[in-house]
């Protein structure tokens, strides 16, 4: 995908830009709606599954259903990025990181695209690897 960089949400940072969330940073949303404006924003599909699984834990609470939000997301500029066996597999072998595989998967995504990967996750945000990150409350 080269250069410029795109910009790719961690699932949380999806959710507080679309909701307006104030924990999301000033650095942060410029750098994304900039991302918006020239077509470098993108979101891995993992995203949408987490989403739907905070949902149906009722831990998160959407306006719309999940296949409607990620719809009108979808048509209003945000690209995704399929989950696909290089991620897969690249997933299993981040060194030194947790086992949650919606970070693993969303984290490879990020590091096979190139892209800067938005998110407050702290144990993202100080992996010792090789990621290009934004800390999202910024």
């Amino acid at each position: 995908m080269g250069s410029p960089e795109i910009v790719l949400l961690d699932t949380h940072t999806v959710v507080w830009f679309t909701d307006g969330n104030e924990r999301l940073g000033k650095q942060s949303k410029t750098l994304i709606s900039q991302a918006v404006q020239e077509h470098r924003l993108y979101v891995s599909a993992v995203s949408f599954w987490e989403v739907a699984m905070l949902c149906q834990k009722q831990r998160l609470q959407l306006t719309l259903s999940v296949i409607e939000w990620r719809d009108k997301l979808l048509r209003n500029g945000l690209q995704e990025l399929p989950l696909t066996g290089e991620i897969a597999v690249l997933a299993t072998q981040l060194p030194n990181f947790h086992a949650d595989p919606a970070d693993r998967f969303i984290m490879a995504t990020a590091v096979l695209a190139e892209a800067i990967l938005v998110t407050a996750d702290n144990l993202i945000l100080t992996w010792t690897g090789s990621l290009h990150r934004q800390d999202a409350q910024r």
